[in-house]
């Protein structure tokens, strides 16, 4: 089978296609048969070498696929089902411990290949109205959405809620947002992305490069009151503009670091001041997964998904993702 390999130390002339034997499952795993995958900011800083991991490191943090193998102690699954994996694959319920935080594609081999074996309590069924392609989108992004609005920011009908750019975390979040009943507001540095995002329901839209300080924006759309939620992805450039954009006791989910780790200007008088509250976002739990599965079977959301390469274009679909060409998910097919 094909499978892709980043040799150390890392950069994208370092993702090598191998031929390797296809695995055999121990007791407790299934095989799966990898159909699709999805690119996260995550597995980029993996292929640059910039999250270290071990050489020769299969990446990819997100799959779907259909079970081809089942071990002699697996009963829940069987051979034809179709799944999705899980990015903390130990990590199954309860809070957080860093003992159950291995991450797929970093700590351990991921799914830049054509099958692998993994435990079969590290994966869930797929929503029943997704395509397998559509499915791979979600482990990562599509979860982590999910916990930052429901699971921590346990949004209402009628709140506001405000995404950053057009990755995947962020049209994730205004779908889901909108599903629920709340209003969107969104910001990109392109025109063109944005008529994108009013196209998927923003109900305002800011471009942030014109608007450097487009928390000033926000609050003019709001009455001046600031949103209940803020989608964060950018980090340190867009942190302030965030504490600046929510209102009184509203929610910051903290996910991403684009612009960088470390803010400049102090702001903790008036994250305090507001009495906002922040939470750190990394994936969920299986629980949390199964829950967000359940709920997309009830809705029409469909990931969107702007470009895909096959698994032999994986250093391609890196270089267009550092590009920022992609509106949405990017899509790995095994094919």
């Amino acid at each position: 089978m094909r499978q892709i390999q980043l040799m150390k130390p890392g950069g994208l002339e370092n993702l090598l296609m191998h031929d390797v034997d296809s695995p055999k499952p121990k007791p407790d795993e299934v095989i799966v048969k990898i159909a699709a995958s999805s690119l996260n900011y995550h597995d980029l800083l993996v292929a640059l070498g910039l999250i270290p991991t071990d050489d020769k490191r299969v990446p990819l943090s997100d799959a779907a696929g259909v079970i081809v193998e089942v071990g002699s102690n697996v009963t829940e699954w069987k051979i034809g089902d179709e799944v999705m994996s899980l990015c903390f694959p130990n990590w199954l319920s309860g809070p957080p411990k860093y003992e159950l935080l291995s991450f797929i594609g970093d700590n351990q081999d991921g799914y830049a290949a054509e099958n692998i074996a993994i435990p079969a309590s590290a994966i869930t069924k797929i929503p029943s109205n997704f395509s397998l392609k559509e499915a791979a989108t979600l482990p990562c992004a599509g979860l982590t959405a999910w916990r930052a609005l429901v699971d921590e920011g346990n949004l209402q009908a009628g709140e506001t809620v405000l995404v950053q750019g057009t990755g995947g975390v962020s049209i994730f979040a205004l779908q889901l947002a909108k599903s629920m009943g709340a209003k969107v507001i969104a910001t990109s540095s392109s025109s063109e992305k944005l008529e994108k995002l009013k196209a998927l329901g923003a109900d305002e839209v800011i471009n942030y490069k014109e608007h450097p300080e487009w928390g000033k924006e926000v609050l003019a759309k709001t009455n001046n009151e600031g949103v209940d939620h803020v989608i964060e992805v950018g980090g340190g450039g867009t942190f302030g503009e965030s504490v600046r954009s929510v209102k009184l006791a509203g929610h910051i989910a903290l996910i991403g670091v684009l612009s960088g780790p470390s803010v400049s200007e102090i702001v903790l008088p008036r994250i305090f001041l507001k009495q906002i509250r922040l939470s750190g976002i990394a994936m969920a739990n299986k629980d949390s997964q199964i829950s967000m599965i359940d709920f997309l079977e009830t809705t029409n959301i469909k990931p969107v998904i702007s470009d895909t390469f096959d698994l032999a274009q994986l250093a391609d679909a890196f270089q267009h993702q550092i590009d920022n060409k992609h509106f949405g998910k990017i899509s790995i097919t095994m094919d």
